[in-house]
């Protein structure tokens, strides 16, 4: 089973018991979430169809939550003695999907 799921404004390749790390969901660790699909198909090579999208469900289970590396960002402009330095960590939940229902 395969599915193309959507959280935090990206989309996601998946399969059942793989563990992935998406943008903050609101849920506890240990909570089951229900993500939305895009698209869904067995593994016998079926053809991408709209119904599946929509009857297909990935059920999740939230793992925890963590930040990610440190992304830092400079800006200057040269010969005008202008330098700013700012840096920035992603909030992240770590979830392992469980089950993709057709």
């Amino acid at each position: 089973m395969y599915a193309i799921i959507e959280t935090g404004g990206k989309q996601y390749w998946v399969e059942p018991g793989q563990n992935l790390q998406v943008e903050k969901l609101e849920a506890e660790a240990g909570a089951a979430v229900e993500l939305k699909t895009l698209w869904a198909a067995n593994g016998e090579g079926t053809s991408p169809d709209a119904k599946a999208a929509k009857t297909a469900k990935v059920t999740a289970e939230v793992v925890r939550h963590l930040r990610g590396r440190k992304i830092i960002v400079f800006k200057k402009r040269p010969k005008k003695g202008y330098e700013k330095t700012k840096g920035h960590r992603q909030n992240l939940t770590e979830i392992r999907i469980k089950e993709i229902v057709l």
